[in-house]
């Protein structure tokens, strides 16, 4: 089966088991509209309700920095402390999707995303909420991979396009949730009370999910008796879509936590200004992602994947070379474009190469999301300190390298396969 000819809608149908052989793919790629239904429209809820918490918790943190007057090693430790919940929910996931209905993991998941955000609104100390971070985080990369797999499954050929649309939802949720946090501070409230905001969307989606599950199509178990079992492993081709889903995870983290400092620094911008830098970021991938539903459903998998790194290299090359603060915004919104389909695309990239072992495979893509999440940024900061923040930012291009290497050895893979 070649790369070039199956695109992301075909690559999800693997996962879901449609197709015993490869080879009778149908190697015309297909324009299936998507349906949207109920089960659909939950999913999306489901990812932006974890979306919320995932790009509402950089700005919480550095007002709880301000508060407790922690140094930026101590606020460093908070990277770290996802990156141990999205391992360990990651580990989880296979387990639980083997004895419980998918939607039944699902309410789970919600329910903990709700409890650890609680905890860490209301703990007042920082091991508390360093904690509460990792709980957080370990409930929240459940929901992810449940609603990836759900998806997958509900809506088979178009589930690409589904796919795309449910991270559009999350990046959504990332424009908002900061607004809402800033809101919340100028009217002399809490920042607290604009991440509440979340615990009460995530455990009415608990709620909601809990009732459904019995009429939903997203009931999904693990297989007892797949050919493929977790003692066997995952094949070399998969763990060279691993790197990759690791690599581009890297850049959006880096530009995600420092792309205000270089702004700051570079181009002369105010503080509070530069901070809009990441919404800049956040804007391109949404726009990306509520385009790529159509644009997956187009244009295969491989060839994508480089046009998307292509567009986030050219937009960073813009943000990266000049002093010029709209200029440079303008760099970062081309740049949320491509990295808008890096992720979609990297889990597809992941489920072909799994042998059909799907929950198995987004168990470990867990590991490169939360080392991409928890290490880079603190690399990259530490890089900053002893070279200087532009100087450290040189760690994205050679990600991106990483990324279009990975898929290059893929596209070889299977070209020599098919001699």
């Amino acid at each position: 089966m070649s790369g070039d000819s199956v695109g992301l809608d075909s690559v999800l149908q693997l996962q879901t088991g449609q197709f015993e052989n490869a080879e009778t793919i149908d190697r015309s790629h297909s324009t299936t509209r998507l349906v949207r239904d109920r089960v659909t429209w939950l999913h999306y809820a489901q990812q932006g309700a974890f979306g919320y918490f995932q790009f509402g918790f950089g700005p919480s943190v550095l007002l709880f920095r301000q508060e407790a007057d922690l140094s930026r090693t101590v606020a460093g430790l908070y990277g770290p402390a996802l990156a141990v919940g999205a391992v360990i929910g990651g580990a989880l996931f296979p387990h639980l999707t083997r004895r419980l209905p998918l939607a039944v993991v699902l309410s789970i998941a919600l329910g903990g995303l709700a409890s650890g955000v609680a905890m860490f609104c209301l703990t007042p100390s920082v091991v508390g909420t360093l904690v509460a971070a990792a709980i957080a985080m370990g409930f929240g990369i459940l929901v992810l991979s449940g609603v990836s797999t759900g998806l997958s499954d509900h809506h088979a050929t178009t589930s690409g396009a589904a796919i795309s649309e449910a991270n559009a939802a999350s990046a959504g949720m990332g424009i908002i949730a900061p607004l809402l946090i800033n809101v919340a501070v100028d009217a002399g409230l809490d920042w607290r009370a604009a991440m509440g905001l979340s615990i009460v969307f995530a455990c009415v989606l608990a709620a909601v999910t809990a009732l459904t599950h019995r009429h939903s199509t997203a009931q999904i178990r693990v297989v007892p008796d797949r050919q493929h079992s977790e003692s066997e492993g995952l094949p070399r081709r998969y763990w060279l879509a691993w790197t990759c889903l690791l690599a581009t995870g890297s850049v959006e983290a880096g530009l995600m936590l420092w792309s205000p400092e270089q702004l700051r620094i570079h181009t002369g911008m105010a503080a509070d200004m530069a901070a809009i830098g990441v919404s800049a970021v956040l804007g391109g991938m949404l726009v990306g992602r509520l385009a790529g539903g159509w644009v997956v459903a187009r244009i295969p998998t491989a060839p994508l994947m480089f046009a998307a790194l292509t567009i986030a290299a050219a937009g960073f090359a813009v943000f990266w070379s000049t002093a010029d603060p709209e200029i440079a915004m303008a760099g970062l919104i081309c740049c949320g474009l491509g990295i808008s389909l890096h992720f979609p695309l990297g889990v597809a990239l992941t489920m072909k190469t799994s042998n059909q072992q799907p929950e198995l495979a987004m168990s470990r893509n867990s590991y490169g999301i939360a080392f991409g999440f928890g290490a880079a940024p603190f690399l990259l900061g530490a890089l900053a300190d002893q070279l200087g923040i532009r100087a450290a930012f040189g760690l994205i291009p050679l990600c991106l390298l990483v990324a279009a290497l990975s898929v290059a050895q893929l596209k070889h893979l299977e070209r020599r396969d098919h001699l």
